[in-house]
C-alpha cells in the first residue's frame, strides 16, 4: 500500500484520516472519538498510518473540519464545505444536493456537474438538526445511540415534538414519559423534527436533484428514511459517508503533491 497523499478532518465528535494512492482512491482510513487535545491526537495517527503503511515521510496533508486550525502538522487547511464537495463528487461522480449531518452541525451544499461549490448554507449555532439533538436524548430515553434509527422507523405512533430548541425538546420529552407515553413514538418524532430542521435547509439553498447524504448522523436509517419523505427524491449514500470530508481533504493534498 502506497499512500500519496493524506486528509484529516478534526470534527467535533469524531476525528477522521484518510490516506489516497496517486489515483485518488482511499487506500486507507481510521476513525476515533475526538480528544480535547488535538495535537496528540493527530500526532497518534500519523504514527498509525506509518505503521500501517511505511515511511509517509513527505507525504502532505491537508486539515479540514472544526478543529483544522489546530493541526499544526498540516500543509493546509481547507473548510469543511469544500472538503465535503470533493470527497463526494469524486466517490458518487455527479453534483446535485449534499446534505451533511455532523455531531454538532450541519451543512447544505449545492454541487455544480463540475464538482464546484455553487451554494451552501450551515447550521452551527444551534444543536437542533444535528447530531447533538439525539445524543442529548439517548441517556434520558434509555436507548442505545446506535439503535434510536430502528426503534424509530418500527414505531407505528408518532408524537409531535414542538420544541425546536434541544434543550426544550428534552423538557418535552421528559414531561411526556412522566404521562405515559410510550418511547418509540417519542423517538420517531424526535427524528421527524430534526429531519424538518434539515428539509427547511435544503429548501433555503433550493434542492438540485439528486439529494445525497454525508456524515456519520446518516448511517441512521430512521434519518434517511424521513429526509425522502419529506423531500420526496430518493438519497444517495457514498460508501464511506463519514469520511467524506477526510477523502476530500485528501484529494486536495494530492493536487498540493502534483503542484509541487
Amino acid at each position: 500500500m502506497k499512500i500519496a497523499a493524506l486528509g484529516i478532518d478534526v470534527g467535533s465528535t469524531t476525528v477522521k484520516m484518510v490516506g489516497v494512492d496517486n489515483g485518488g482512491e482511499m487506500v486507507w482510513h481510521h476513525l476515533e472519538q475526538a480528544d480535547p487535545r488535538v495535537e496528540d491526537q493527530v500526532d497518534r495517527f500519523l504514527k498509525r498510518v506509518q505503521e500501517d503503511a511505511g515511511d509517509i515521510s513527505g507525504v502532505p496533508l491537508v486539515a479540514t473540519g472544526y478543529g483544522r486550525n489546530l493541526v499544526y502538522q498540516a500543509d493546509k487547511k481547507v473548510t469543511e464545505i469544500t472538503c465535503h464537495a470533493k470527497g463526494v463528487y469524486r466517490q458518487v461522480g455527479h453534483g446535485g444536493t449534499l446534505v451533511d449531518v455532523g455531531g454538532q452541525d450541519s451543512k447544505v451544499i449545492v454541487i455544480g456537474p463540475k464538482g464546484q461549490v455553487v451554494d451552501f448554507t450551515m447550521n452551527d449555532k444551534c444543536a437542533a438538526g444535528t447530531g447533538r439533538f439525539l445524543e442529548n436524548t439517548a441517556g434520558r430515553l434509555r436507548v442505545p445511540l446506535t439503535e434510536m434509527g430502528k426503534v424509530a422507523i418500527d414505531s407505528p405512533e408518532e408524537v409531535s415534538i414542538s420544541s425546536t430548541c434541544t434543550v426544550f425538546a428534552e423538557s418535552e420529552i421528559i414531561s411526556m414519559i412522566a404521562h405515559g407515553v410510550d418511547v418509540p413514538p417519542i423517538l420517531k418524532g424526535l427524528h421527524r423534527s430534526l429531519v424538518k430542521r434539515i428539509v427547511a435547509m435544503i429548501r433555503s439553498v433550493g434542492l438540485v436533484p439528486p439529494l445525497m447524504l454525508s456524515g456519520g448522523v446518516v448511517k441512521n436509517p430512521a434519518i434517511r428514511s424521513m429526509i425522502e419523505e419529506e423531500t420526496g427524491e430518493k438519497v444517495i449514500l457514498p460508501d464511506y459517508p463519514q469520511l467524506m470530508g477526510a477523502y476530500g481533504a485528501a484529494l486536495i493534498a494530492l493536487r498540493l503533491r502534483e503542484q509541487a
